[in-house]
Parts: structure tokens; sequence; C-alpha cells
């Protein structure tokens, strides 16, 4: 039989996570069901144990720290990974297992933007920042079979090839930016499922700031959009440098035409300085590029490493 893992991170959800752990237990009944506690101060550890959690604790404060200590300590069949919010309804939780179980994909992302979360959302300019952030990723990485609708979800379940090789960098709420942008550079099997959202109920507050939290999310997309695609980012700042060295020295060099003099000394030693710099950065880009190819071949052997370490476990 499968073992399903059902990853629920908290920070202070005493009011809805009782109810979370409840609802899973039903859809699941096979699953376990962990409870990582991130330094909550209103007992959302022993709620969830009441309520028939396994808590873990994760001291080092932030989602992306939880979630790399879910990820590196759990071993499952299939991993399913929800808010301890109450804003996602399970009723979604078996078709999003069965897809990682049947080996249809390798990460499922619970699409709310595509069902209820505009009018469910009270807060507009997450709603906002959430298809900024998909405009981002689905323009660098996104093509015609993998357009990403919801980038920020926290509804997801992964195949343990994914949790396994995942390499966690972020610390906070930029997680799920950087699991997808992961999946997408891997070329990993992907799938979106509407999912229904509600709204927080009263008394239980958001962990995510707007404004601090988004621009985290949107200095990750331009980071791992220099780390995963090198060649194009350092060859993009290139020829922008050398778009500015030429616009400084053709006028220069027409005056030099002109009257075999060199008036502007400083203008051309400025240009030639921006041309070496222009260079560089693509050779940096070709240099880093090689090493990206690398790191991509090490991970299809890790892949095919998992895949062999599953076929004999079976």
């Amino acid at each position: 039989m499968s073992k399903i893992a059902v990853l629920i991170p908290c920070y202070n959800e005493s009011k809805t996570i009782a109810k979370v752990v409840k609802d899973y237990k039903a859809a699941l009944p096979e699953a376990d069901i962990y409870v990582y506690d991130n330094n909550s101060s209103d007992n959302t550890d022993k709620i969830a144990a009441e309520a028939g959690a396994i808590v873990k604790y994760e001291y080092r404060q932030g989602k992306g720290n939880v979630i790399r200590s879910m990820f590196r300590d759990i071993n499952a069949d299939c991993y399913l990974m929800i808010d301890g919010d109450d804003t996602y309804p399970a009723e979604n939780a078996r078709e999003m297992c069965d897809l990682v179980l049947n080996g249809k994909a390798d990460m499922v992302i619970g699409d709310r933007l595509s069902s209820t979360y505009f009018e469910e959302n009270k807060r507009p300019f997450h709603g906002f920042g959430n298809v900024l952030v998909r405009k981002f990723i689905n323009m660098f990485w996104g093509n015609n079979k993998n357009t990403i609708v919801d980038v920020m979800t926290g509804y997801r379940a992964f195949s343990p090839m994914f949790v396994k090789t995942f390499p966690v960098l972020s610390k906070g709420f930029e997680i799920e930016t950087e699991m997808t942008i992961h999946a997408l550079d891997k070329n990993l099997l992907l799938k979106s499922v509407p999912v229904s959202y509600r709204d927080r109920p009263e008394g239980s507050f958001s962990k995510l700031n707007t404004y601090t939290d988004g621009i985290k999310v949107l200095m990750t997309i331009f980071i791992l959009y220099k780390n995963y695609k090198p060649l194009k980012f350092f060859s993009t700042v290139g020829l922008v440098l050398a778009v500015f060295s030429l616009a400084l020295f053709i006028p220069v060099f027409a005056e030099y035409l002109k009257t075999g003099l060199v008036p502007k000394l400083p203008t051309l030693v400025v240009s030639s300085i921006m041309m070496l710099a222009a260079f560089l950065s693509f050779v940096c880009g070709l240099i880093l590029d090689t090493e990206n190819q690398k790191d991509k071949q090490f991970f299809e052997l890790q892949m095919n490493l998992i895949k062999m370490i599953q076929s004999n476990d079976k």
C-alpha cells in the first residue's frame, strides 16, 4: 500500500489546525498527518496532537526552513502539503495524490486563481502580487505545455523524485516560487488542479506581509533566473552595456573623423570600459552556463538513482 504523508507547516494556527487535521484525516484516512510547529506561542502543537496529528518542531523561523526539515525527515510515496489556516478544503486531496501515485505528476499545483480566490481573498494586493509573479515566471520559464496559473499556492502534492532532489534555498514565503521554478527548469511533470479557496476565518491572521514578502519573492525570481539561466541573464547584461558603450563611442568617433582630434577623452575611456565589461559579462555567462549544464546532468543521475531505489523497494 502506498504511503501518503500530509505535511502542514504551522505558526500560530490554533484557531484552525484541529479542523484542518480532522478534515484531511477524513479525506485520506490511510495518510500520516504531520504538523511541523514553527515556534508557535498559542498551543498550536498541543491542539494538533489532540486532533490526531504527528507533531514535530522546526525552531528556525520561516516556512522555507520548515519545508526543508519536512522534505529531509519524512519518507513517503506521495507528499501532500497544505497550510494550517483552513483556506484549502480537503475535497481535492485524493485527486492530487492519485496523480502523483499513478506517475502522472512530480508536482501537482492546487490552483486557486482559476476558482474562488479573487472572490474570497480580502487582500487585493495579494491577488495583484499573485498575478504579477505568475506573469514573470511564465515569461522566463513557461511555454505552451508548462504554463503555471497559480505560483504562490500552498496546496501541492509531490513525488519522492521532487522532494528528494529539491534544494531548498529560501527561508520564508519565497519557497513556493522556488518550487515552481525548480520544477519548470528541471522539466519535471507538472499538473494543475483547480481547487476552491476560502478566506481565513475570523480571528485567524495571515503571516504573509504583502510588501516585504512580495519584494522577497520578486528578488527570488531575479536571483533564480540568474542561477538557472546564466547565459541569457549575462548576455542581456552584456548587450545593455554594449549598447550604452556604442552610444558614447559613436559621437566621439564621428568627431574624430571630422577633426582628427579626440575632444572627449573621458567619454572614450568610459565607453571602452563599458565595452570590456560587456565582453566579460558574456564570457561569465558562457562559463556559468557550462557549469549549469553539468548540474543538470548530475540532477538526471540523481533521478535515475532514485528510480532504481524505488524499483528495488517494490
